[in-house]
């Protein structure tokens, strides 16, 4: 068999198992389209998002219904488009060498996954890894290394400029803006409120967000003529704040989207009104099926 037909046998058994995946769980979520006011189909969010150059899915990482529809809407994108590259945030800037190194097929998974320090639940974000590499597209190591997160946690931010030049090759230019009031607001919410706030940990989280949106930026002055697919936890992009923010005011010409997948107890009535702050795109999916873990 020749190269280009072993390529498009690649392509449509890809296909056919996208849309397997995607028909079984058409009926556990639901997408709204917030500038238009009402529930969108899969295929009109893939038509919306195919002239985006940013997009961010932001999920709760054991929501088993999103891991499915990130593949798909990334399989969908890379069918629409092709110049598409995948920016995940369950991957750390140093790594991004045995990443390139598997996705162009140079070194084994088992090479991959010992040199990438690959989250737990890696299985659910693999297939978009995979549809990469089918079809020869870059995937973004965009996050922090845990170990200089780790260290502001400890240190505090400042320590960062301490480290050598190779150290701070991995991380965005320093030092990093301060966050939004509105951004610390929504940190405190979750980590119980002001009393509770840690200063460290805030800009342990500021780094995060800093280094995903530095990652980003980098690609995206290289290709901007390319949609750059991101999959991050749904905090850092909820409200358009987090790492959705700190891309933005890096260029103002970045033309960027925002999902928030989550699931809820209103899934068969949901009141949108409750969410139209969040996000571009609201995905509510069905709480009944069982978590990835």
């Amino acid at each position: 068999m020749c190269y280009k037909k072993l390529q498009l046998t690649v392509i449509a058994i890809f296909t056919l198992i996208t849309v397997f995946a995607q028909e079984n769980m058409q009926n556990n979520y639901v997408i709204f389209d917030v500038a238009q006011n009402k529930i969108i189909d899969f295929n009109a969010l893939v038509n919306a998002l195919s002239n985006t150059q940013v997009v961010f899915f932001g999920e709760d990482h054991n929501d088993a219904v999103a891991h499915v529809l990130e593949d798909s809407l990334f399989h969908a994108l890379v069918q629409t488009k092709q110049q598409v590259a995948l920016s995940l945030e369950m991957f750390e800037t140093d790594c991004q060498a045995p990443l390139n190194e598997y996705v162009e097929g140079f070194i084994s998974e088992k090479q991959f996954l010992s040199n990438t320090r690959p989250w737990n639940n890696y299985s659910d974000y693999k297939p978009m890894v995979e549809t990469a590499k089918q079809f020869h597209l870059q995937v973004i190591a965009a996050n922090a290394p845990r170990r200089y997160v780790s260290l502001v946690h400890q240190k505090g931010v400042n320590v960062l400029m301490q480290l050598d030049k190779l150290s701070k090759s991995y991380l965005p230019p320093l030092p990093f803006s301060a966050a939004s009031e509105a951004y610390q607001r929504k940190f405190e919410q979750i980590m119980g409120g002001h009393e509770q706030f840690n200063q460290n940990m805030f800009d342990a989280q500021n780094l995060w967000d800093a280094t995903m949106a530095n990652s980003i930026y980098r690609f995206w002055k290289r290709n901007k003529h390319f949609t750059i697919f991101h999959v991050n936890g749904r905090f850092h992009s909820d409200n358009k704040l987090g790492t959705y923010s700190r891309l933005q005011a890096l260029s103002l010409k970045i033309k960027i989207k925002n999902i928030s997948c989550f699931s809820d107890v209103q899934f068969t009535h949901p009141n949108w009104d409750d969410w139209k702050q969040q996000a571009d795109y609201i995905i509510i999916t069905n709480p009944d099926i069982p978590k990835s873990f």
